[in-house]
């Protein structure tokens, strides 16, 4: 299932749903159109929010999916509950990060053709310990877009850049978890856009320290968090997710990955991020860019420049869809 926060109307109250072909369900207004057409309460117990539907995800989305089947399977939009519609058109609503408000927001350093690109411009080899150690940073959970959301271009910086990554989203929680049980703390996947001001991130890094302040500004989420059985078909023979990773700026191709190449999978950052301390649900744990994935390693003179105003920056994943945000 792919599911979503979203609002009707700019300042309203957030809405859990799920997307069913061009429309996205309502969570709340389908479990009232259950009781009150097939006399089922069970699906009123539904938490009114994603994040806190993960605290009991097991649960939860077994109701949600029987929520799905029991939805009528022609026409859906026609039906409502309270006379308001369960099924609005997926253009008419807007969509905020699938976990707007999370505890943390982890961001590693997993795809080692965008990690040599990057550390060869800074003068620097390979470390032999990024090998061993996913390493990550945290960065800011209040500074959060959606896809269709406006980014606002940051004060004090010429050199605005995108980074196409992927992220998982934590369910239950837990502390000290091993890798070889991660998997079970995945409630699902979303394209990760983690916007870098590259010049305020220089003056940290040369004191080895940051990317904090290049970071804080903007990290946008979405469209979906899409729950691991939509990708059932998409691991490959070694056991790695093979899924198509593209970004467009102003509809020209610019960047042209895979998946398949990070080196440290998700239960390894699983596991490091959850050493000696609770991850919890809702949290973000971010890729990091995958090779050719942003400006910095592109190089701004191939690729007409550095991030302006008024750019539009379309992010796609095969089967996790896309997220495009423009920048004011």
């Amino acid at each position: 299932m792919k599911f979503v926060t979203y609002m009707l109307d700019e300042g309203t109250q957030f809405r859990f749903g799920f997307k069913k072909d061009e429309y996205i369900i309502d969570i709340i207004r389908s479990a009232i159109w259950a009781h009150e057409n097939n006399s089922d309460l069970n699906f009123l117990e539904i938490p009114s929010t994603l994040k806190q539907a993960l605290q009991n995800w097991n649960t939860n989305f077994a109701k949600l999916k029987e929520l799905d089947a029991s939805l009528p399977a022609m026409n859906i939009h026609s039906h409502s509950s309270s006379g308001k519609p369960i099924a609005i058109l997926e253009k008419e609503v807007q969509l905020l990060p699938p976990i707007p408000n999370p505890s943390t927001f982890r961001d590693f350093y997993a795809f080692e053709q965008h990690v040599r690109a990057a550390r060869k411009l800074r003068g620097l080899d390979m470390h032999p310990d990024w090998y061993r150690l996913p390493i990550f940073y945290f960065s800011n959970p209040n500074a959060l877009y959606g896809h269709g959301s406006e980014i606002p271009y940051p004060d004090n910086t010429k050199e605005l850049d995108f980074e196409l990554e992927f992220a998982v989203i934590i369910s239950n929680g837990g502390s000290s978890i091993q890798k070889g049980d991660a998997d079970h703390y995945i409630a699902g996947y979303t394209i990760c856009n983690d916007w870098s001001a590259r010049d305020l991130q220089r003056e940290e890094m040369a004191l080895s320290l940051g990317p904090a302040k290049g970071k804080d500004f903007a990290t946008s989420f979405g469209p979906y968090m899409v729950t691991p059985d939509e990708l059932a078909d998409a691991w490959d023979e070694n056991g790695k997710l093979h899924l198509r990773m593209t970004c467009h700026v102003n509809d020209q191709l610019v960047s042209d990955g895979n998946t398949n190449d990070l080196y440290h999978s998700f239960p390894a950052m699983i596991e490091r991020a959850s050493m000696n301390t609770n991850l919890v649900p809702g949290d973000y744990l971010g890729s990091g860019t995958v090779g050719t994935g942003c400006i910095l390693e592109l190089r701004p003179e191939n690729t007409g420049g550095w991030l302006k105003k008024g750019d539009t920056v379309k992010l796609e994943i095969e089967k996790l869809g896309i997220l495009e945000n423009r920048i004011k």
